[in-house]
């Protein structure tokens, strides 16, 4: 007697990201089919005008290859980089510490819970202006202003992720006598480590928002002195120029962090399994 094979009878299907158009994976395709569409739509609104204040997409990139030649951008970001950097490394450990406390401890939870929620909740923008009063327009004014708008991020979604953790992992774990040190070092952080990498994650980029409004209302620096000063006098194509080297910095800064975070901590999401 003939053996069917267990697939027999079944077509598989392609999936979008296997199937290909015009040589290439059609995510890849359509990705960048709609960055070239709205780089066409730009170019044309800067054409008509729509604004006086709009320049054309070419323009826009002559003036940012001009900054990027000159070294302005360099520069300006080299400026930006340090408050972030010191930001989101106290927001990153003591974010993480702070959370970890708050999913194991109730009376954690209810002491820091409402102050974190708060944080998330206000308008930060309107906030910033009131830590010159404070701190003064100096890099600690700016590193404030990032630990204000990232930490309730990353401190929240660990709390969260500490709090879910598998109850069959720890139950286990109670099971072979471990003590509670191996059960929070062993079992519940390793659960929770993809949830908090994703709050760490997502806290980079609203600490990256913070540190340009930073910039753009305590002190003109960096990148925010490069927007301030080309509004103020009507330059627009380079005005233009350093607000998309932000967004072209902050996508290529999430899209690596949640490239570590698929390889490191969420394996199921991998292309292909």
């Amino acid at each position: 007697m003939a053996e069917l094979s267990p697939n027999a009878g079944t077509t598989i299907l392609p999936s979008l990201e296997e199937s290909k158009l015009f040589g290439l994976p059609k995510m890849l395709f359509f990705r960048i089919l709609s960055v070239v569409l709205v780089f066409a739509i730009w170019e044309i609104c800067g054409l008509i005008p729509i604004s006086i204040a709009f320049p054309t997409f070419t323009g826009t990139m002559r003036a940012l290859f001009e900054m990027i030649f000159d070294g302005r951008v360099i520069y300006a970001y080299a400026e930006t980089l340090k408050p972030l950097g010191v930001g989101v490394l106290i927001s990153g450990f003591f974010g993480v510490s702070i959370g970890v406390s708050m999913g194991l401890n109730r009376r954690s939870q209810w002491f820091w819970e409402p102050i974190f929620v708060v944080l998330q909740a206000s308008p930060v923008a309107a906030l910033i202006p009131l830590i010159t009063y404070a701190y003064g327009i100096g890099l600690t004014a700016k590193t404030v202003a990032v630990i204000m708008l990232a930490s309730p991020i990353i401190v929240l979604n660990t709390y969260k992720a500490v709090r879910h953790a598998n109850p069959s992992l720890i139950q286990m774990c109670k099971s072979f006598q471990g003590s509670r040190f191996q059960e929070i070092w062993m079992v519940i952080i390793p659960n929770a480590a993809p949830v908090i990498f994703a709050g760490l994650r997502l806290g980079v980029a609203a600490g990256f928002i913070g540190v340009i409004l930073a910039e753009l209302l305590i002190t003109p620096t960096g990148v925010g002195d490069l927007i301030s000063y080309n509004r103020a006098i009507a330059d627009y194509e380079y005005m233009y120029a350093a607000v998309f080297t932000v967004i072209v910095f902050s996508a290529i800064l999430v899209s690596f962090l949640e490239t570590v975070e698929v390889k490191y901590f969420r394996p199921e999401k991998k292309k292909g399994q």
